[in-house]
């Protein structure tokens, strides 16, 4: 039987880091279900005193990141009172760095999010993404720092999309079974190609719940488990023929896959740096 607990997740920016962490956390624990209330932009004494009031209305686990000192001590000072953990889970890491630069922090809510040339750089890497999905704007795929390719139904188009939030302009190119792949994905010389491929089984499963999805009742060959392995196992050939690596999906995250794309990247710009000029 599950516990159900109610986990309060408090920031004065967007909530993003607080809601990640917090999972990241739960996901350790069998058999828990928190109901989780989230409270973002708290920015003033009303709106932390509007977050005790749900706090006392619902008692559990607080995590917050609020920076300014005031709103820290009212929070923390109504939990006391209530008897409920409170955990300010930036502390540790902002503690460490300054200890180690030798700097107060500056307590200003929200500055990952100012608006300087990373965050230009991850909407354009984002318009990227979206114009270049599914096939699309083959023209200059020749800009795009990854390529993923592969068959349906393999998450191409989300870990592009993630990729996109970090920076990294990603397209994805689909290899339709009967339709020759496009000339541009095998003439591009910038781009890093991926293949991604996943367990023929597992693609069929998605596969009809995607057709059941759209209440398509027929499907042939898409879900045909036969013709489903002839699919990937083209891909495969293909990635092998032009020395694109490849990466099974089928027990893989977005983010899990992402960061192994990220890995790949890495590598790769670290290669091209050690070799110089030609």
């Amino acid at each position: 039987m599950s516990k159900t607990f109610h986990l309060h997740l408090v920031s004065d920016a967007t909530g993003e880091t607080v809601h990640g962490l917090a999972r990241a956390c739960v996901s350790q624990f069998e058999d828990v279900d928190p109901v989780e209330h989230t409270w973002s932009m708290v920015r003033t004494r009303t709106q932390v005193e509007r977050v005790i009031a749900g706090i006392e209305a619902n008692p559990g686990v607080v995590l917050f990141t609020l920076v300014d000192e005031t709103l820290r001590g009212l929070l923390q000072g109504a939990c006391r009172r209530l008897q409920v953990p409170t955990i300010p889970i930036l502390d540790p890491i902002i503690g460490a760095f300054a200890s180690y630069l030798g700097r107060r922090s500056r307590g200003q809510p929200g500055r990952q999010h100012a608006l300087d040339a990373e965050y230009f750089h991850r909407i354009d890497a984002m318009t990227y993404a979206l114009v270049h999905d599914d096939g699309q704007g083959l023209w200059n795929l020749d800009a795009a720092d990854v390529v993923l390719t592969g068959v349906s139904r393999t998450s191409k188009t989300p870990t592009a999309m993630y990729l996109a939030n970090r920076g990294i302009k990603a397209a994805n190119v689909p290899i339709v079974p009967g339709v020759p792949p496009p000339d541009e994905l095998f003439t591009t010389t910038h781009p890093l190609v991926v293949g991604l491929t996943k367990d023929p089984e597992s693609l069929v499963q998605i596969r009809r719940q995607r057709l059941r999805m759209i209440q398509d009742h027929e499907g042939g060959d898409y879900v045909d488990l036969e013709a489903v392995r002839q699919e990937i196992a083209f891909v495969r050939r293909m990635c092998a023929e032009h020395r694109w690596p490849v990466i099974d999906v089928t027990r893989r995250s977005i983010e899990e896959t992402a960061a192994t794309i990220m890995q790949l990247l890495a590598r790769r710009q670290g290669m091209a740096s050690a070799a110089g000029p030609q």
